[in-house]
């Protein structure tokens, strides 16, 4: 109105513009949506939409699932639940489907996942009666029985201390086929030979692991064990290490390294493992010595040590041993323990295997479905010195850059940075975001995308124990998390994680983005 009092010469041109622009925007969108709800363009722009979809993935058959999956989200639908019987389903460890797969070094028993037509699109349920799971430190001692009802372990391996059911429980005496009188005996024996105490050792693997009541006892003494072994006749070894809130991973030493980095682990047990050590031209025990850090610690309990009729193996064994120029340390019973020497000074004496070392060239770290090598890692083909002795004890070990980090670019300014980060985001989680990391409630964590570890560093004050994960098709920065004394995987996000159902308290995830694009390019990879 006040416009229309004014004078010709006192009217603001600019002001009339603007307002014609909001006018005509305004009636623009109005227009627009009528098109697109009430006429059949609208029908043709989304189809146009699902092509350009279709077109932006590389699997045909993966695409059109994916545009199904939108268009199901549209209307709201749930997504229904899988079927009873499968509520331990792992989608890369199925019995049934890798039961027809080749038996040669244990080929079926490896990871082998489901073609996409093939894929589960279903929420896989808890079984009947599932109950919030004992907290820690509890769960080390008892867990609920209705949470993985199954019997087999406890009725096969009860008088060897593995487990039992007591009522509503199972009860974890901490007992193993090697030490039936308990994890805490057995580890006080090793004691005798290798520096449990102390913070010398720090990262241990346990092979064959049982119900991991070794790894289990170890955490008291500052030392972390992964543990693993395959899904097997045992049903669920590893299903009930996790629900007891100890590290563990279902894996298989087959035709492929194991997804963990050179060197890394200060301690490697096999505890009646069964593993044939010397077989395959002592493939086997080549791929132990590759985890293993120089100067770490190799204690095989059972067969073939000073076992009855097995006098040949045992022989074998030895001769690997000491044709990779290990220190034997000590036989005690049933027993042995090595010491792996420190660099690549040592050659190979002259044996009956031919062991050879591998090219310069070789990156003993690549260990993402890669083939088993039948030549010995060079520790030299790694930067920076990771050999026991030399790298700081625990836990000074977790805060300073490791060697390993310090030769990268920009290296020890990117660890630096990264610890500072995540010190203050964990702060915020536990302060503003209500994240009940510190208490009971959270045990299990697994950090799908953990660079330096730096996550996991900030919650070592907290009963927790990490899994760190770090994308296969990233940089390789999984040996500087095993140098700060965590633990971790390598992984491929396109494909199932290698667990059972309900694994894990809090999954925990930064730059996600970081994992959907290709490696240098903005393309999108399809989780």
């Amino acid at each position: 109105m006040g416009h229309l009092n004014l004078p010709a010469s006192k009217r603001n041109p600019r002001q009339w513009k603007l307002l014609d622009l909001v006018t005509a925007t305004f009636f623009g969108l109005v227009f627009l949506f009528f098109l697109l709800v009430f006429t059949p363009l609208g029908d043709s722009l989304a189809a146009s939409g699902r092509q350009t979809l279709l077109r932006s993935t590389s699997d045909p058959r993966q695409r059109h699932r994916l545009v199904a999956l939108i268009e199901a989200g549209q209307n709201a639908q749930p997504i229904e639940a899988c079927p009873a019987d499968e509520v331990d389903h792992m989608p890369c460890e199925d019995p049934r489907r890798n039961s027809q797969l080749s038996r040669e070094m244990n080929f079926y028993r490896e990871r082998h996942c489901p073609p996409v037509e093939d894929t589960h699109l279903c929420l896989i349920p808890p079984p009947d009666g599932y109950k919030i799971s004992v907290q820690w430190p509890q769960s080390l001692h008892k867990i609920w029985h209705a949470n993985m009802p199954h019997d087999k372990i406890a009725d096969r391996k009860g008088h060897q201390g593995w487990m039992k059911k007591e009522g509503e429980h199972f009860i974890f005496p901490g007992g193993g086929t090697m030490f039936p009188e308990g994890a805490v005996q057995y580890i006080e024996k090793l004691g005798q030979y290798i520096p449990i105490k102390g913070g010398v050792l720090r990262t241990a693997l346990d092979m064959g692991c049982g119900v991991a009541s070794w790894g289990g006892y170890l955490l008291k003494e500052g030392i972390l064990t992964l543990s693993f072994a395959p899904r097997d006749s045992h049903k669920a070894q590893i299903q009930f290490a996790l629900e007891r809130g100890v590290p563990a991973f279902v894996a298989m030493l087959g035709t492929r390294r194991l997804p963990y980095p050179a060197f890394s682990f200060d301690l490697v047990h096999c505890s009646r493992c069964l593993i044939p050590f010397t077989a395959y031209n002592a493939s086997y025990f080549i791929e132990v010595n590759r985890l293993l850090r120089p100067g770490g610690y190799l204690v095989i309990s059972g067969p073939p040590v000073q076992w009855a009729k097995q006098d040949k193996e045992w022989a074998d064994l030895q001769a690997v041993a000491r044709a990779l120029c290990y220190e034997l340390i000590a036989v005690d019973g049933n027993t042995v323990i090595w010491k792996k020497p420190a660099g690549d000074l040592c050659l190979l004496n002259q044996n009956e295997y031919g062991l050879e070392l591998c090219d310069e060239s070789d990156d003993p770290s690549d260990a993402w479905y890669f083939k088993l090598k039948k030549c010995v890692s060079r520790t030299s083909a790694v930067k920076g010195d990771c050999t026991i002795g030399t790298i700081p004890k625990w836990p000074d070990r977790l805060t300073k850059a490791p060697s390993r980090a310090v030769h990268m670019k920009n290296g020890l300014d990117l660890f630096d940075a990264d610890t500072r980060r995540w010190l203050r985001r964990v702060a915020y989680y536990k302060n503003n975001l209500n994240v009940k990391l510190g208490t009971p409630a959270i045990r299990n964590v697994m950090d799908m995308n953990a660079f330096f570890g730096s996550f996991a560093a900030a919650l070592m004050p907290d009963p927790v124990w990490v899994m760190n994960v770090v994308p296969a098709r990233k940089p390789s920065t999984l040996g500087v998390i095993y140098d700060r004394g965590l633990i971790g995987v390598y992984h491929d996000w396109c494909e199932p994680f290698s667990t059972y159902p309900r694994s894990y308290d809090l999954i925990h995830v930064a730059g996600i983005e970081s994992l959907l694009k290709l490696p240098g390019s903005s393309k999108n990879r399809y989780l």
